[in-house]
């Protein structure tokens, strides 16, 4: 009798937990996500797209705001479902005193984006990803209306702030204000990588079962290898790669001056650098190739995407992410250092905590601010094949089997069940 009374509660339980996972679904089915870039248009932000469009075929209604750039103008788009509302922004950041206006630019248009948006549809969740740490603003002004916040951290604005402008006084305090007030009103949050979830429990003070990790894991389907283009070697022997910001955090003066050691000190002249992106430094970068007549041995072909991105790093020998060591460096992952692994790519990087943990054995590691260790394991590994290839296929065999973005996906349908529960 007492066995059969354990099983009927038993099959009770179980047909309660099925009855509220469906309803959890068909809420998730229902509900509309309003995700808020302030840095990056969409769908050039490669993160925030994945996300959009995972979250769009697991039955979610997607809206997006976030500024123009070069490429995306258009004010208004609907791609893949999702649609996509875009607001000028026309301040740069730089300098310490600048962020305020762009910030307050962008806070206002996405205010009225917001209002606009849902009036048209009622907003479930806002999903706000930084930098920078104000858009809790716009979901402290939702909040009276049922609309709940998921605080998707991209980047540490302390610490970046520090990196830019090496100064810790009073922008630095109000940015620290910033931080702790979004995760205060933030029911979950996202960190990228371990690093940041314990940042987010200790700093942010929030529950460890709120803070879900979702890597930025390439996405297989579109970070693939494509057929190489000998002619980017420019009649050298090997090619070295580099995607991503041209901004002064980057360590890129510092790589140019290693191109400088390795053509005029070494005598290497069999080696082309190519390195892809746009940013803020981009111009004086140029410069500064010419200042170090090295023109001739680096390319600047500004932003790429696509199959002419997939070109360029299926075509280079080997990669490198010059990202110097400080706190936020350390701390964060870098998604070009997973899409060199992703292409099979071997690596040179800096000894750095979360680019460790990402590459593993993947990479060449330099001591920390020894341009002369950098430089000399860039040279090792071009002229070492075996080890090229050696640690390339444990990178692709790594992205393959652990930090692909199909990975990260049920991660972050998880967080939505947790903020929507």
């Amino acid at each position: 009798m007492r066995l059969a009374l354990q099983k009927f509660r038993q099959r009770q339980k179980r047909t309660a937990a099925a009855a509220a996972s469906a309803e959890r679904g068909q809420a998730a089915a229902s509900a509309h996500v309003l995700i808020i870039v302030e840095n990056l248009p969409l769908p050039f932000d490669r993160r925030v797209w994945q996300e959009a469009s995972a979250l769009r075929e697991a039955g979610y209604a997607v809206s997006i705001i976030c500024p123009t750039g070069p490429g995306y103008r258009q004010r208004y788009e609907r791609i893949d479902g999702i649609e996509i509302h875009r607001h000028p922004l026309p301040t740069v950041a730089d300098s310490a005193w600048a962020y305020p206006l762009e910030y307050s630019a962008a806070l206002f248009w996405q205010l009225a984006l917001t209002a606009r948006i849902g009036r048209r549809k009622r907003i479930d969740v806002i999903h706000a990803c930084n930098p920078p740490d104000t858009i809790f603003l716009v979901a402290a002004a939702a909040r009276p209306f049922g609309v709940r916040f998921l605080f998707d951290h991209h980047d540490l604005c302390p610490e970046l702030f520090v990196a830019k402008f090496g100064s810790n006084g009073v922008m630095y305090r109000v940015m620290r204000v910033l931080e702790r007030t979004t995760f205060a009103l933030a029911r979950v949050s996202i960190a990228t990588n371990e690093s940041f979830k314990r940042i987010a429990c200790t700093r942010g003070g929030m529950d460890e079962a709120d803070v879900f990790v979702v890597r930025s894991g390439p996405n297989l389907d579109r970070v693939r290898r494509v057929a190489p283009d000998p002619a980017l070697h420019k009649g050298r022997t090997y090619l070295v790669g580099y995607v991503g910001v041209m901004g002064e955090q980057e360590g890129l003066e510092d790589l140019l001056q290693m191109i400088a050691d390795i053509v005029h000190r070494r005598g290497r002249r069999d080696i082309q650098f190519c390195l892809v992106g746009f940013g803020p430094s981009l111009d004086g970068l140029r410069r500064l190739a010419q200042k170090l007549a090295i023109e001739a041995y680096v390319d600047f072909p500004g932003r790429l995407a696509g199959d002419d991105l997939m070109r360029v790093l299926s075509s280079a020998d080997i990669c490198v992410s010059p990202d110097p060591k400080n706190e936020m460096n350390d701390q964060s992952t870098m998604n070009k250092i997973l899409e060199y692994m992703a292409l099979g790519k071997a690596l040179v990087q800096y000894d750095l905590t979360e680019g460790r943990a990402s590459a593993g054995e993947a990479s060449l590691y330099a001591r920390p601010g020894d341009r002369d260790d950098f430089t000399d394991k860039i040279l090792a590994l071009l002229d070492d094949p075996a080890l090229r290839e050696k640690l390339g296929e444990t990178g692709r065999r790594r992205i393959e089997e652990r930090l692909a973005w199909h990975h990260e996906i049920p991660q972050l349908l998880a967080a939505y069940e947790r903020v929507l529960a």
